[in-house]
């Protein structure tokens, strides 16, 4: 079973004065990378944070975002009334005002309002675990219906390959053939008179030159182990993309081999279906 890197999970919890956000979204990448986008108060749990979403998300691009929104009676910001009352006085000496138009310049000048550092509560902080745990789940279920999609198209994908490779088995002895036919009428071109042992070790010579025999077998072995890899417990990207490279790999020699235009147009439809599977493996956990 395969899981996407591409996901998106959120979780809310409402306390009694304060309401909590969780979002995590995930985006393909070699390595895991979290950005997160937390409250001050918070960054000393950071590390913890960071800590349950890797063992739990494994590899990707993260973006981890903490909301905390206040919903009681309850605020870190308190009023300055030396600092304000300061401002007052001396906008009063540059300009003659209502006190209240006065008070509401002075709020906005800087220290009007100071803001006291408070511990963080365990209680409050257990909540956020749990809304991150909850959001951990989500983008989890996300990531395994997004796997689901992929699997399907890789399967897709690798029965093409493995269609097409049917037709290079079909057209093999009709290539052999002919490139037999061309060797023969090479050498008659050159010399009427040919030494038949020495033509024959030739032709076998270029016939191993142009067999694909190994290439076939190794292709269809390699296709084999794709299939099975998707099937297999933990979900592999890496895995499925060094497979991709051994598929490339055998086509590859296949057409390079080939010397047939017919089975030739069928190694560019599998290489066609290959740059599929290997766009798609990117996003693959």
């Amino acid at each position: 079973m395969i899981k996407s890197m591409t996901g998106f999970g959120k979780s809310v919890i409402q306390l009694s004065t304060k309401k909590i956000t969780v979002e995590l979204k995930s985006l393909n990448s070699k390595n895991l990378d979290v950005n997160a986008r937390i409250p001050s108060l918070y960054r000393e749990k950071e590390l913890q944070m960071r800590n349950t979403i890797a063992n739990e998300l494994v590899r990707g691009k993260i973006d981890f975002s903490l909301y905390v929104e206040i919903t009681g009676e309850e605020t870190t910001s308190q009023v300055n009334p030396v600092v304000v009352k300061e401002y007052i006085r001396q906008l009063r000496n540059i300009v003659d005002g209502d006190e209240i138009e006065l008070l509401k310049m002075a709020v906005r000048m800087p220290d009007a309002l100071k803001t006291e550092r408070s511990d963080i509560d365990e209680t409050e902080f257990e909540a956020i675990n749990q809304a991150l745990r909850e959001a951990l789940v989500e983008i989890d279920t996300f990531r395994t219906e997004e796997g689901k999609a992929l699997e399907n198209d890789f399967l897709l994908r690798i029965r093409n390959i493995s269609s097409l490779l049917d037709q290079v088995k079909e057209l093999d002895p009709e290539r052999m053939e002919q490139v037999r036919e061309r060797l023969q009428k090479a050498v008659s071109d050159v010399r009427e008179n040919v030494d038949e042992n020495r033509f024959e070790q030739e032709l076998i010579y270029y016939l191993e030159k142009f067999d694909i025999t190994e290439e076939k077998v190794r292709l269809s072995n390699h296709l084999e182990y794709f299939m099975t890899t998707l099937q297999s417990d933990d979900s592999n990207g890496r895995k499925l993309g060094f497979i991709g490279q051994e598929i490339g790999r055998e086509i590859n020699t296949i057409g390079s081999k080939a010397n047939y235009a017919p089975m030739q147009k069928l190694v560019v439809q599998m290489k066609d279906e290959l740059e599929k599977i290997k766009e798609q493996v990117l996003n693959v956990l």
